[in-house]
């Protein structure tokens, strides 16, 4: 059987809440007889969307709101 998770990416500040957020990602890990696969990503999200998602603006993609805005993108 599958095992589903959510699992920590990265720890950043985020200027939005004014503290340091976790960065998560669904992780979807295949059963124990398909041991070579690696984990299927399924959604992502913040440690404290729901403050961001409270406020009257929107703010990033890790919150749900603003797909078009990430502030924590190293490119």
């Amino acid at each position: 059987m599958a095992l589903r998770t959510w699992e920590i990416l990265k720890i950043r500040y985020c200027p939005q809440v004014s503290k340091e957020v976790g960065l998560e990602a669904r992780l979807a890990y295949p059963a124990e007889w398909l041991p070579d696969q690696p984990p299927r990503v399924l959604a992502h999200r913040c440690s404290e969307a729901l403050i961001c998602n409270l406020s009257d603006r929107a703010t990033c993609v890790w919150a749900g709101t603003n797909p078009a805005y990430d502030p924590f993108n190293e490119a």
